[in-house]
């Protein structure tokens, strides 16, 4: 039987729901990538359905992703920046950063539902500046086949490559596949795993099915192959794992636990630089 993790439900607060796919008893991270949210759907009525207020980062990139609605993100690098549907905003935390998160009311959207994933960084490059980057829907690689849209966000595959900046070997995509393509398949090589999580629909792998809220792991060397069900909507990441151990506390990765305590110091004692427009932080978790 094909390996497979199932989100669990989180309340981030003010009833707002995700489901939370990594990190996992059952598996800690798929290739770099060490945690996996899938917020919403909810309906966007105010526009203040996801309040996130200022937090910090370090040794991690975040990415963005949405399916529907509009977030606000701004930093402690003076971005401010709306994300929409079939856009991505990379974060670089590195040595430290600190941004806010907040939905926004646009008439074009009645709910509002995306992915956001981290993905740890190298030892040698966990201490690097951290920065920015945003890409609109026409700078995302695309390839189109009978039934299927294959949106590169991150890394190189198929002939693609991914404008972002990716500091270690990965894929990151989002696949629209209707129920009458044909069957998608192919081999890993032996450095690099996989996770293909179901955001809309149902698929078919190795003989089981699986629903919204799945996540089906592929090992190194082995054949991603999979069916849709029904017209479906899928995430797929992974690449070559990061050999040294991460310790992860709250929004803080490092392969180093003395890291982690300092920069819970930090925040502690409001030492972290600030965000423009935001008067608010989330105070660390006792």
């Amino acid at each position: 039987m094909t390996k497979s993790l199932v989100g669990h439900s989180k309340d981030l607060g003010d009833n707002f729901v995700i489901r939370r796919v990594l990190p996992a008893m059952e598996k800690r991270s798929v290739g770099p990538f060490v945690f996996f949210d899938h917020f919403g759907p909810v309906p966007v009525v105010t526009g203040e359905e996801l309040v996130v207020r200022a937090h910090p980062h370090i040794g991690l990139a975040t990415i963005t992703f949405l399916y529907d609605g509009v977030i606000t993100h701004r930093d402690s690098l003076k971005v401010e920046m709306d994300i929409r549907p079939h856009e991505t905003n990379w974060m670089l935390a590195g040595s430290g950063i600190v941004h806010s998160e907040r939905s926004k009311f646009d008439p074009k959207y009645e709910i509002l539902e995306g992915i956001q994933t981290w993905i740890a960084l190298p030892k040698d490059k966990e201490e690097i500046d951290p920065s920015f980057e945003h890409f609109s829907e026409e700078e995302i690689p695309v390839l189109t086949k009978e039934g299927l849209v294959f949106r590169l966000l991150g890394g190189s595959f198929l002939g693609l490559q991914s404008p972002a900046t990716v500091h270690s070997p990965l894929i990151y995509a989002d696949i629209e596949i209707k129920q009458s393509a044909d069957a998608v398949h192919w081999v890993l090589s032996d450095k690099e795993e996989a996770g293909l999580y179901v955001s809309r629909g149902a698929i078919e792998s190795n003989g089981e099915s699986y629903a919204v809220g799945s996540m089906v792991l592929f090992e190194k060397g082995t054949s991603v192959s999979f069916k849709a069900k029904q017209n479906s909507r899928l995430i797929l990441l992974g690449g070559e794992p990061l050999t040294e151990k991460r310790h992860l506390f709250w929004n803080f990765v490092s392969t180093n636990q003395e890291t982690i305590e300092r920069a819970k110091e930090r925040w502690a004692k409001d030492e972290f630089p600030k965000v423009p427009k935001e008067t608010d932080r989330i105070p660390l978790p006792t």
